[in-house]
């Protein structure tokens, strides 16, 4: 409990502290620092997780609870969250030198990038199901003051547009957790329960068999489109490609790596209690032909609209909504094979989409511009930069040997098991996207520059260091980390892969 304690303070005091202190040199110092103690603590927190399996404990009165499924979503957090830190102090030292960012507005964007963590943390940890709709909530509100941190008046309507459409889809979600809770009304938890049992997770899912049927299904509907707007899910999706354009860059990057999966982690936390009470009905696997319905279309409709793009920033937030689409089809698809490799796609599409991110920063600062059509001949002004863009496209895009394209061979091996007339409508879109993707790429890495166009300081170690972990997870999966997936995956399905 020491380690989850410090996991969750760090941030919190962090906020507190960054709220007041007025040099942003001194703010982005001491983000990166606060960063690091949480990641620190994360990887404490996962080694008393390997090695005693579970933890439980109660902070304030609130209970927690971290096993193999959220320990490793810690752990992935913290590590992107201390990595974009160190990219975001001189990203965003020049934004405030070209007067982009007013002096305020750097203590609220540092001060509201650890209550971003601290939310997420929290989320993933939070064993209460009440507590987890208030942590996405307070994520929603974080990110609502970054997406309009730029003040202009695209950066406001980017903000509002979030603001409305995830408030709505977050009060669906009250009404699916409050569902959840009246299923469990008539459930016996036993003499030993704590108050509030029908909102424990670990409670509900022990007694998952005793919930109504009836009510779990109307409630994960709700559950399924109120989170599902977090997750990027379409039609729920209009928010996303606007946050991403708008906001700081720094803040796409843990908004696309982080927070969807934290989203996803939720549904799919719903998905295993609504498995467990529909399990001796006539539609047992409800939650995961729901889930495979909404994973299908997204991950379509974002490959189709990836070929429209005129702005860098929402062209990588529709191949987030694709791959978002990816998971949550695999998650609903079931079984170990196809759960292993949607959790081993979080893990890998985090990495690549927020070192990807990182490079999008610096090639719109070298072209001045986020426009596709004016970001050109990357390679040739700055090779680091147009070369990390390219690698971290073809990274995404599922080229071996990135550990995306082992996630997705997964994917489709499950698929070609269980649901094999879906196999190529998969084949399909992850050619479209292929192709919207590079139709892009290529001009902006190797077309002309414009005249006097000149290299940037560029800051690229987390590119290198996300890029690296990703091609490694593709060439050998380390044995730590499969069993620990693997806990995970049977956890998830109640069966083992490995």
């Amino acid at each position: 409990m020491t380690a989850l304690l410090i996991t969750l303070i760090a941030p919190l005091l962090g906020a507190l502290l960054l709220a007041m202190v007025r040099p942003p040199a001194v703010g982005g110092w001491l983000n990166l620092a606060v960063s690091a103690l949480t990641l620190a603590a994360a990887g404490w927190l996962a080694w008393t997780v390997a090695l005693e399996g579970e933890v439980f404990g109660r902070l304030i009165g609130i209970g927690f609870r971290v096993d193999a499924f959220n320990v490793y979503l810690v752990a992935l957090t913290a590590f992107v969250g201390l990595t974009t830190s160190i990219f975001s102090r001189p990203y965003m030292r020049h934004v405030r030198a070209e007067g982009r960012v007013y002096l305020g507005g750097m203590r609220v964007y540092h001060s509201m990038y650890q209550t971003f963590m601290l939310t997420m943390l929290t989320a993933l940890t939070t064993d209460n199901l009440g507590v987890l709709w208030v942590a996405v909530e307070g994520a929603t509100l974080a990110t609502v003051l970054l997406v309009s941190l730029y003040r202009t008046p695209e950066a406001i309507e980017a903000a509002w547009k979030y603001f409305i459409l995830c408030g709505v889809g977050i009060a669906l979600a009250l009404f699916g957790t409050v569902l959840t809770y009246f299923a469990a009304q008539h459930v016996d938890f036993g003499t030993l329960a704590e108050p509030g049992a029908g909102l424990i997770w670990s409670s509900l899912y022990t007694h998952a068999a005793a919930l109504d049927p009836t009510v779990m299904r109307i409630a994960f509907v709700f559950l399924l489109v109120g989170y599902g707007t977090k997750v990027g899910l379409v039609p729920m999706h209009q928010w996303l490609p606007d946050a991403h354009s708008e906001g700081p860059t720094p803040m796409s990057a843990v908004l696309s790596g982080l927070l969807l999966n934290v989203a996803l982690y939720a549904l799919v936390r719903f998905k295993m209690l609504v498995d467990g009470s529909l399990a001796a009905t006539a539609s047992p696997h409800l939650a995961g032909a729901l889930l495979m319905g909404f994973g299908l279309v997204s991950f379509t409709v974002a490959g189709l609209f990836l070929h429209r793009q005129r702005d860098i920033k929402r062209l990588f937030s529709y191949s987030s909504i694709e791959h978002m689409g990816l998971m949550t089809f695999a998650f609903g698809l079931g079984g170990p094979l196809a759960t292993f490799g949607a959790l081993l796609h979080m893990l890998v599409h985090s990495l690549t989409k927020s070192a990807i991110f990182v490079t999008v920063g610096h090639a719109a600062h070298i072209a001045g511009s986020q426009g596709i059509e004016k970001i050109r001949g990357l390679i040739r002004t700055q090779p680091a930069v147009g070369w990390s863009l390219l690698i971290g496209v073809a990274a995404i895009a599922g080229f071996p040997p990135f550990g995306v394209f082992t996630s997705e061979f997964l994917l489709l091996t499950a698929t070609m098991q269980a649901q094999p007339w879906l196999t190529l409508p998969l084949v399909t879109g992850l050619a479209i996207a292929f192709a919207g993707l590079f139709r892009h790429l290529h001009p902006m890495v190797y077309g002309t520059p414009p005249e006097g166009q000149q290299p940037v300081q560029a800051n690229l170690i987390p590119v290198a260091v996300h890029l690296g972990l990703v091609l490694w997870l593709g060439l050998a999966i380390p044995g730590f980390l499969a069993q620990w997936l693997n806990r995970a995956t049977q956890l998830i399905t109640g069966s083992s892969l490995l």
